[in-house]
């Protein structure tokens, strides 16, 4: 590359032009001299985003598979951040995502090496992919059934996180992807997770965490990370710039929301607030280890008393929700009058810290962690004081009860920090619109003016895709059935399958089910959260005849090939009824057919884009649930299905 552009700039005439005119050229010229097809329906991708990042406006680019999105929006990320000097953000829907656009055949690789110029794409992991060391040594300390492959992995670490050496020699280290033979469990025992007080942790300038950051921010082209880390650099970026830190992402010039259907339900993870008594305590407690007047210590120790009274309580006030790991709270007076004597007490200790603070018997960082700690706590439960309830549920794992809390008020903050930031926005999917509208995913996103459009799959479905489903007298089926069934659909295909549920819960109920039928005796399965998400991934393309078992592949995956030939969805992806969706449930007119529905056919219409992701590709999606039924339901699946598919009865197989 002979500039700091892959093309020759004049600077009297406006740069997106000319980065639209050589990527026409990308797209006409160099790329079909390297092997590559001429994609109409790329090129009109690639026109209809030259508009919105000459006008820096959001744009939904709905595209069909095969269309070669991914290579259209890279184009543009690409120029426009060097043109800003600002990196572009690619927010993928999830990790294994991440990977698919990143490994060595990925579409950076193939324009980076086609086009011959280099691209500098690093990747911003969630703190969550990361070995936390405190948790590691508590972890090997435990002396449980995977102490050795612990002992293994601090055996494995960097040098410098031991001993003193210089920073030149550190490293990023310690992302879940170097291990991925752990499964979730295991993980869980190490990853960093959201009670880690990495502020007050004297390693965290060792961390691999820390280092990762120093690293992607760097990056002069792309900054490559998950929706859900994107929406947590939005949620804490006011705060991490009151305590001095630097935002999570850097300041950057456009973003692409890769699956972007899929935000929404980030946004709300990012934006909620986990309560646990463990951690309050042992917040709390740090101002204990000071000389304090003995007013201050008695609010403490009321405030520990307190919290651990109401945590148990919101225990026995909680019941599992099917299909989900979330509790649902019964929240009752009782409740509310303990959560109002906890913040009552709480505003007591900020009284007592003002006049502490002047006596300057705390250590200043102490005091300013639990200070922190008590105003997000206050903040979280008045919450539940407003006309507008929050949207709460509770989990319980080793570290005890949490009480998770979301504001409702996600429109609001996407709208503020996100969209009405003048920068381009792309929205890109292959399911973005609902009945051919964009209302669905603008109204839940709080989207006032955008661009849009859509292009069809280039590939000829009638002729590789054929759809098998139960009649609708029949769809009823019970679990043997189903069982028995997929039994014959691997016969038939010899392995090469993708299963695809709903549910963790309805995974692992087949898992079971499947070991003892045998079933898992004949083909090699892989079950998701048996080992780190892109090596099952690898391990499914490279051996032909394997299955692989998923939750949240229903999008992103890609696997030209015989080695998926068939994708069996296990029930019709319907959302769980855990709290969030219970909430927008009861904001809708009609509940069904205005928030399961819509969210149930863009799920399907992305598990059916798994099947074929290429020209000779061949093979059949079969689709179980017995919501088929009912004729609303029946009619509206088929109408998703791609025109002139044919369908069979998948009981006459």
């Amino acid at each position: 590359m002979s500039s700091h552009y892959p093309f020759e700039f004049d600077p009297k005439l406006p740069f997106i032009q000319q980065a639209s005119d050589w990527i026409a050229d990308v797209f006409y010229e160099q790329l079909p001299e390297a092997g590559f097809e001429v994609r109409d329906e790329q090129i009109y991708m690639a026109f209809q985003l030259e508009r919105a990042y000459a006008e820096k406006q959001t744009i939904f680019a709905e595209a069909g598979v095969g269309t070669g999105k991914t290579l259209a929006y890279l184009l543009y990320a690409i120029s426009y951040a060097r043109y800003t000097r600002k990196p572009a953000i690619i927010a993928c829907a999830d990790e294994s995502l991440i990977e698919q656009l990143v490994k060595p055949e990925g579409d950076i690789a193939k324009l980076a090496r086609y086009l011959d110029f280099t691209i500098d794409a690093r990747l911003g992991k969630s703190p969550d992919q990361y070995i936390c060391l405190n948790k590691l040594d508590d972890a090997r300390a435990a002396f449980d059934e995977d102490v050795e492959a612990f002992d293994e992995i601090f055996r494995g670490l960097p040098s410098f996180v031991h001993a003193p050496v210089t920073m030149q020699s550190f490293h990023p280290y310690g992302n879940r992807k170097q291990y991925p033979e752990l499964n979730d469990g295991q993980w869980a025992k190490l990853g960093w997770d959201v009670f880690q007080d990495c502020l007050v942790c004297s390693r965290r300038h060792r961390c691999g965490q820390t280092l990762s950051r120093d690293h992607y921010r760097k990056a002069a082209d792309l900054i490559i990370c998950s929706h859900d880390f994107y929406m947590e650099h939005v949620w804490t970026y006011e705060a991490r710039k009151r305590e001095g830190q630097l935002p999570l992402l850097p300041e950057h010039s456009s973003v692409v929301f890769d699956e972007g259907h899929l935000l929404e339900t980030a946004a709300q993870k990012a934006l909620t607030y986990k309560l646990n008594h463990g951690v309050f305590e042992s917040i709390i407690t740090r101002l204990l280890q000071d000389e304090i007047r003995e007013s201050l210590a008695l609010a403490v120790e009321e405030a520990i008393v307190q919290s651990d009274h109401l945590f148990a309580l919101i225990a026995r006030q909680s019941k599992a929700v099917p299909a989900s790991n979330r509790k649902e709270v019964l929240w009752n007076d009782q409740l509310v009058r303990e959560v109002n004597r906890l913040q009552d007490i709480l505003s007591s200790i900020e009284e007592e810290l003002v006049f502490e603070s002047g006596l300057f018997t705390i250590d200043d960082y102490q005091l300013k962690i639990v200070e922190e700690h008590i105003e997000m706590i206050q903040f979280a439960l008045s919450l539940f004081k407003r006309d507008e309830k929050p949207i709460s549920w509770a989990s319980e794992d080793k570290d005890g009860f949490t009480l998770v809390i979301m504001p409702r008020w996600v429109k609001e903050v996407l709208k503020e920090q996100v969209f009405a930031k003048k920068m381009p926005i792309v929205f890109s999917s292959a399911t973005l619109s609902v009945g051919g509208a964009f209302d669905y995913i603008k109204d839940s996103l709080g989207i006032d003016q955008a661009m849009s459009f859509s292009v069809p799959s280039p590939y000829d479905y009638d002729e590789q895709m054929k759809v098998l489903m139960p009649h609708k007298s029949e769809a009823e089926m019970t679990w043997a059935e189903k069982m028995s069934t997929a039994t014959k659909l691997l016969e038939q295909k010899g392995g090469r399958t993708l299963f695809l549920f709903p549910s963790m819960e309805e995974l692992v109920k087949f898992r079971d089910q499947a070991s003892e039928l045998g079933l898992t005796n004949g083909y090699r399965f892989l079950f998701e959260g048996a080992a780190e998400i892109s090596h099952l991934i690898a391990e499914f393309q490279h051996d032909e005849t394997s299955v692989l078992c998923a939750v949240t592949l229903w999008e992103g995956l890609d696997i030209p090939g015989p080695s998926l030939s068939q994708v069996i969805m296990w029930s019709l992806p319907f959302p769980p009824n855990d709290p969030v969706f219970q909430a927008r449930r009861s904001d809708a007119a009609n509940p069904f057919a205005d928030v399961d529905m819509p969210y149930m056919l863009l799920r399907l219409r992305q598990g059916i884009g798994r099947l074929i992701r290429a020209r000779d590709d061949r093979g059949s999606i079969v689709i179980f649930g017995h919501e088929l039924k009912d004729e609303a339901v029946h009619k509206q699946v088929l109408g998703v299905l791609p025109a002139g598919v044919s369908i069979e009865d998948v009981n006459q197989i």
